[in-house]
C-alpha cells in the first residue's frame, strides 16, 4: 500500500486511509471493522466526532479476528478545543486512549489552533463548540502550552507522532521555532477548490507531511457548497473527461489527483462498494498535465471555516 514516511520516526503513515467524521455512532464499529478487512490500515477520528469508543470497537475486532496486529495499523485521532490547557490535554488524550482501549495513537493532532473554555468531560462530550448558553468562549492558553503537553505524551509513549491541524504557514513557522519534537504532519482542507500549494509546498519543505481532508469539496459540506454556489467536483467537466478516458470514477480522480501531489487522504464513506473504491485511488495514475488540469480549478473557496461559527474565530483572516 503506498504510504508517506514521517521524517522523525520514519513511521510509514498509509497514504488511503478511512476518516470517520460523521460516521452514526450505531455503525461506526461495523464499518471500521469492515474498512480493516478490505484492507485499510489508517484511521482518522478525533474527540469531537463523538464515535471513538465505537470506532475502537471495530479496531479490536479486527485484531482479535487475527485480520490485523496493533503494530500494523496507523491511528489518528485530534486534541479538541476545550482541552487546550496543558493538563486538560494529557488528561484527555489518555481519555480518548480508553474510549478506543488502546495503549498509544500513532499520531495525535491539535485539530484547530483555537483555545475554548473547559467543558469537564463528565459534564457533556464531546463538548463541541459551544457553551451551556449556546455561545462560543474563547480561553486564553497560548499554542505553546498546548504543544508542550504534546510532546510529554510522545515522552510518555502514548502518542508516537504529533501534528496540526488547520493552521497557516505563519503558526507553523511559530510551532518549528520553539517545538523540541516537531510537528510530523500537517493535516488541512485540500481540494481542487482550495488547492492550498504554497502551504503544503512550506510543510513538505520542513519534512512534514500533509493529509488532505474533505477530498471531495462540496460533497463533504453540501449545505455550505450551496450557499456559496460551489458545484458538484462530481460532475465538473474537467474531472469527468479525465475519469471516462481512465475509466475510473470521479471520486478516484480526486483522490489521485492528491495522491499525485504526494498528500494522504482520508474519504468517509460507510459503503462497501465506496470503501473499496477509494481504497483503489492509489492505482491510478495522473499525467503531469491532468494534475495541473485539476489544479487549475482552484477557487481558494474553503468550506470548513470557524469564522462562520463566530467572527473571532478567524483564524484565516
Amino acid at each position: 500500500m503506498s504510504s508517506r514516511v514521517l521524517s522523525r520516526t520514519n513511521a510509514t503513515m498509509p497514504a488511503v486511509g478511512l476518516g470517520i467524521w460523521k460516521i452514526p455512532k450505531a455503525s461506526c464499529a461495523d464499518v471500521v471493522y469492515e474498512a480493516i478487512k478490505i484492507g485499510y490500515r489508517l484511521i482518522d477520528g478525533a474527540c469531537d466526532y463523538g464515535n471513538e469508543k465505537e470506532a475502537g470497537e471495530g479496531v479490536r475486532r479486527a485484531i482479535k479476528d487475527g485480520i490485523v496486529k496493533r503494530e500494523g495499523i496507523f491511528i489518528t485521532t485530534k486534541l479538541w478545543n476545550t482541552f487546550h490547557a496543558h493538563d486538560h490535554a494529557k488528561a484527555l488524550a489518555k481519555k480518548q486512549l480508553e474510549d478506543w482501549g488502546l495503549d498509544y495513537f500513532n499520531l495525535f493532532l491539535v485539530h484547530f489552533p483555537i483555545s475554548l473554555a473547559y467543558v469537564d468531560p463528565s459534564h457533556r462530550y464531546p463538548a463541541e463548540w459551544f457553551g451551556d448558553d449556546h455561545k462560543v468562549h474563547l480561553q486564553n492558553t497560548p499554542l505553546h502550552e498546548t504543544w508542550g503537553a504534546m510532546e510529554e505524551l510522545v515522552d510518555e509513549g502514548l502518542a508516537k507522532n504529533i501534528g496540526l491541524c488547520n493552521v497557516q504557514g505563519s503558526l507553523l513557522l511559530d510551532v518549528l521555532r520553539y517545538a523540541r519534537i516537531p510537528p510530523q504532519v500537517l493535516q488541512i482542507e485540500i481540494h481542487p477548490y482550495l488547492t492550498q500549494e504554497p502551504l503544503v509546498k512550506l510543510a513538505q519543505l520542513h519534512g512534514i507531511a500533509v493529509t488532505a481532508y474533505s477530498s471531495f469539496g462540496p460533497a463533504s459540506y453540501i449545505e455550505l457548497s450551496m450557499d456559496r454556489g460551489a458545484a458538484s467536483l462530481f460532475a465538473h467537466d474537467v474531472v469527468t473527461s479525465i475519469s471516462k478516458a481512465k475509466s475510473k470514477t470521479p471520486g478516484q480522480i480526486l483522490l489521485a489527483w492528491a495522491l499525485a501531489r504526494n498528500l494522504a487522504v482520508i474519504p468517509k464513506s460507510t459503503a462497501h462498494s465506496r470503501l473499496v473504491e477509494n481504497l483503489e485511488a492509489t492505482d491510478v495514475q495522473l499525467s503531469a498535465e491532468e494534475v495541473k488540469r485539476i489544479s487549475d480549478l482552484n477557487l481558494n473557496l474553503r468550506l470548513n471555516d470557524p469564522v462562520d461559527i463566530d467572527p473571532r474565530l478567524g483564524i484565516w483572516a
